[in-house]
């Protein structure tokens, strides 16, 4: 399985980079993927949410009316979940949603991913580039000579370069990573995946460990 290396003008350089078949080429396994975005998206919330129970309640706890002998139901203080401005009843309290999946899990969502990425011919490789200085004008002109303009698109870069990050934050569409930072949440989300030419081996690399 190969690729042909883009410039950054969208024409093909003449060469061409090896993809592994093990990462690119398997039949997708689509519970592996959902556990993995659930995992990422669960580890993005606060769990800081808390409402008051009865005993956290300020209020008197003075019991309303007697026991017995009203005619209607019995009563107790104030604080009651039943009344309004009571305490809640298996309210929220401050939590962590994380939660743990094995290697071996992660890494077959992330060649499912690309898997149906490739099938899709959503996966492409560029040859590397850099900024003098960060620039959004020069990313949006490195989008649109790819075809990219308008679409959610995310570089994966061999290492980090300040000067394309910046580049591209402004961008709200175009994402920018290095290979080691890559979720499968990031490839699910991005419409279109592109690997710098040193960062496709990189890449490949440490999926294998």
């Amino acid at each position: 399985m190969e690729l042909v290396v883009l410039n950054t003008s969208g024409k093909e350089t003449g060469r061409k980079v090896t993809l592994d078949e093990t990462i690119f080429g398997i039949e997708p396994n689509q519970h592996a993927v959902y556990l993995e975005v659930k995992q990422y998206l669960a580890a993005q919330r606060q769990g800081t949410h808390k409402s008051k129970e009865r005993s956290e309640i300020a209020g008197s706890t003075k019991k309303l009316k007697k026991q017995k002998g009203s005619g209607s139901a019995r009563y107790g203080d104030i604080k009651s979940p039943v009344f309004r401005g009571g305490g809640r009843i298996f309210g929220p309290k401050p939590r962590d949603y994380r939660f743990k999946l094995n290697k071996a899990l992660k890494r077959l969502a992330k060649k499912s991913v690309l898997s149906q990425k490739m099938r899709d011919n959503s996966i492409m490789v560029l040859e590397s580039f850099n900024f003098d200085a960060p620039k959004t004008k020069e990313f949006i002109t490195l989008n649109t000579a790819l075809g990219f303009e308008g679409k959610k698109a995310l570089y994966i870069l061999p290492e980090a370069n300040k000067n394309v990050y910046l580049s591209s934050r402004n961008l709200a569409k175009t994402k920018v990573l290095t290979y080691n930072e890559i979720s499968s949440y990031d490839l699910v989300h991005a419409g279109e995946i592109i690997f710098l030419e040193g960062a496709i081996e990189k890449f490949q690399e440490n999926l294998k460990k």
